[in-house]
């Protein structure tokens, strides 16, 4: 599994400052993808100490998001920060159920559902896609987050 490039963000997930790292070779190619350069099998291999490196050179960050990849593969990475890092992980899978390879405990945030543009993003009501908080085995739809983000602004 490779990746292009990795951002800082706010945005991905909920309250977190998220080490985004954006995957390459998706299958998905959704119209209207802001990232149609990830659809190509470009990058850098991400290895378990590629990720070390990102992880240590981004102090501050509470979160490693992983934008797309391989469910056996996220799922694996994601298991290595959970034993070895005191931070959060996500994934973006932009099919619409979360593949039976993919062990809950492993993450804390999952967004599932391919981009449609005439549905928009998570911050639009009409919106497929979703976003869950994994407790444990568990999940909980956390849309609304993205959806009410100035509802309590005065």
């Amino acid at each position: 599994m490779k990746y292009l490039d990795t951002a800082v963000t706010f945005r991905e997930f909920p309250d977190e400052i998220s080490l985004c790292i954006n995957i390459t070779n998706c299958p998905f190619h959704c119209s209207g993808c802001h990232s149609p350069e990830l659809w190509e099998d470009v990058g850098t291999e991400l290895t378990y100490g590629k990720l070390d490196d990102l992880i240590k050179t981004n102090k501050g960050i509470t979160l490693v998001g992983f934008m797309g990849g391989d469910p056996i593969l996220v799922n694996s990475l994601a298991s290595y920060i959970k034993h070895n890092y005191n931070i959060k992980v996500g994934w973006y899978w932009g099919g619409t159920d979360i593949p039976k390879e993919v062990y809950l405990i492993n993450f804390d945030y999952i967004k599932l559902g391919p981009y449609i543009k005439e549905l928009g993003g998570l911050d639009n009501p009409n919106t497929n896609q979703r976003m869950y908080h994994c407790i444990g085995t568990e999940i909980k739809d956390i849309t609304y987050k993205f959806q009410n983000k100035y509802e309590n602004c005065n």
